[in-house]
């Protein structure tokens, strides 16, 4: 029996399978909701439920046979009253008028239950492709960033390889135009130096002719007196 064939049993005694349907989640509910708070719910006759925990330990992966950790962890559990064991076993007999396990015909829980379970799948599925939608949106953006920052970051890379480059290109212009200029100044200079050294060489050669002038006056004096 699943739950739909649970709420098509009860619907007759509680009148219809909408009230059945909400019956049954509302008790299925309020026991979960229960159990994870921590608390015991036990039904006479019936049986208990409990949040029971779990100490970390080592199994084995039926499988591959290896020894595996199992973390600490807390799992439901039901224990069947006395009452029901008894019923099922057979040394106690069904009270007569109780309610009958019925099949559910197909289709026939178009409202209801089933009603409720496909609304939950759809809801689950719409949330799914939401999430994948956001998934998807949030890598593209990211994406998108990331492409962007690499495209900044090369970028100015670029213009910081470029300045320097331009920066060593003046800087060894400049220096080979002063050293140009510097080369050009000391041809100049020695240019004009070698055109000066002539003027005193002729200087120096005229030199010889005055003094020659002055020894005939003083050897002319000479004569005079003499005579």
């Amino acid at each position: 029996m699943n739950k739909a064939q649970l709420v098509e049993a009860i619907a007759d005694k509680v009148g219809g399978r909408q009230q059945a349907a909400d019956a049954v989640d509302a008790v299925l509910d309020a026991v979960v909701r229960a159990v994870v708070g921590g608390d015991r719910v036990s039904v006479t006759g019936f049986g208990s439920f409990e949040k029971v925990d779990r100490p970390a330990r080592y199994a084995r992966n039926p499988q591959t046979g290896e020894r595996v950790r199992v973390k600490k962890t807390s799992v439901p559990r039901f224990r069947a009253g006395q009452g029901f064991k008894d019923l099922v076993s057979g040394s106690k007999k069904l009270p007569k008028n109780d309610v009958a396990v019925k099949k559910a015909p197909k289709g026939s829980l178009s409202g209801g239950a089933s009603a409720t379970v496909k609304k939950a799948a759809a809801k689950k599925a719409t949330t799914a492709r939401k999430a994948t939608g956001a998934a998807k949106k949030t890598t593209a953006a990211a994406t998108t960033r990331k492409a962007t920052a690499a495209k900044k970051t090369t970028s100015a890379a670029a213009k910081k390889t470029t300045a320097t480059a331009k920066k060593a290109t003046a800087k060894k212009t400049s220096a080979t135009a002063k050293k140009t200029s510097a080369a050009a100044k000391k041809t100049t200079a020695k240019k004009a130096a070698a055109k000066k050294a002539p003027a005193k060489k002729a200087a120096a050669k005229k030199a010889p002719a005055k003094k020659s002038a002055a020894r005939t006056t003083t050897t002319a004096k000479k004569a005079t007196a003499r005579r």
